[in-house]
């Protein structure tokens, strides 16, 4: 573990700025250098980002979109390297700041020599703050600027942009591959209508941050993390069309060969695969034999798969 020295004000620190919204591979890249480099030059490492989402305040985005919450984001990011995070507040005043102006800003609240940013990085009004932009602003201030390049996947940069696409069309395995972890929603457990219970197959509710994108509707093979320990389990989101119709979407797991009560913990489901998308049945009995087969199929994908590692504290 490196030495995490405190130099007084001298430009001693690096530092990293960015949205890093799910923490995928390519910002795993960008910390990962950071934390090297600053470990090298006995510094600490800084990563500064945003709240709101930029593109959440701009195009003023409602509902599902972050794949991190503020405190899973937070997390992850000291697990990758961060010895400290300055979240700034997103509003409108900031968006219209100038990259000069927000350099200023920054460097009113730490002192940095280097600064590390993404091959596709821009900041300040009208996205005018480019790498040769903040090259500029370092040779004015005296701070290195070093651009980092992307971690491709099939012949593309990875981005949170294309793992919001795969997740919203279900396509988690690919999501899981580009965050390099499986995606995982935490929420606390809700009482339902008691229909899973009723047919023989209890089923946990879950109710997660409004925010957080949720996968497609579809059954998922998934670990349900419960108390710290990851259990094999079937997620079902939808709408539930062999009971209702129409309706609000629900998220319940049923985690498998566990009876213990849970309501009102928080648990985090972690998706590892999409085993079909959701499908109406003629009766109680015929949608029985599908899950029989889920269940089936979920327990051979998990019983190959990894065990998800915490995205939170």
């Amino acid at each position: 573990m490196k030495s995490k020295a405190h130099h007084n004000g001298e430009l001693s620190s690096w530092l990293t700025i960015g949205a890093f919204d799910g923490v995928h591979l390519g910002h795993q890249r960008i910390l990962s250098l950071l934390d090297q480099g600053a470990a090298c030059q006995n510094c600490m490492a800084y990563v500064v980002t945003f709240f709101p989402h930029p593109a959440v305040h701009l195009n003023a985005i409602k509902g599902n979109f972050y794949l991190s919450t503020p405190e899973e984001q937070d997390f992850l990011l000291s697990k990758w390297g961060a010895d400290e995070i300055i979240t700034f507040e997103f509003d409108h005043d900031f968006s219209r700041l100038s990259p000069r102006d927000f350099i200023l800003k920054l460097l009113g609240r730490v002192s940095f020599s280097k600064l590390l940013i993404g091959y596709d990085f821009r900041m300040g009004a009208d996205r005018a703050g480019d790498h040769a932009a903040l090259k500029e602003l370092g040779k004015e201030f005296g701070f290195a600027v070093e651009v980092v390049n992307p971690v491709m996947f099939e012949n593309a940069p990875i981005s949170s942009s294309r793992i919001r696409a795969a997740l919203s069309s279900g396509r988690v395995e690919q999501a899981n591959a580009m965050l390099g972890y499986a995606y995982a929603v935490s929420g606390e457990v809700v009482h339902g209508d008691g229909r899973g219970r009723h047919i023989g197959l209890p089923t946990a509710n879950i109710s997660p941050w409004p925010m957080k994108l949720i996968p497609a509707t579809g059954v998922y093979a998934a670990f349900t993390e419960i108390d710290g320990e990851a259990h094999p389990s079937v997620i079902s989101i939808g709408y539930r069309p062999t009971f209702y119709a129409g309706g609000i979407p629900t998220f319940e797991t049923h985690v498998l060969d566990f009876s213990d009560s849970i309501y009102g913990k928080t648990i985090t489901a972690h998706f590892i695969a999409r085993l079909r998308p959701e499908e109406k049945y003629d009766s109680v009995d015929a949608l029985m034999a599908q899950i029989k087969c889920d269940i089936i199929n979920a327990e051979e994908i998990l019983s190959n798969a990894t065990k998800p590692t915490r995205i939170s504290a």
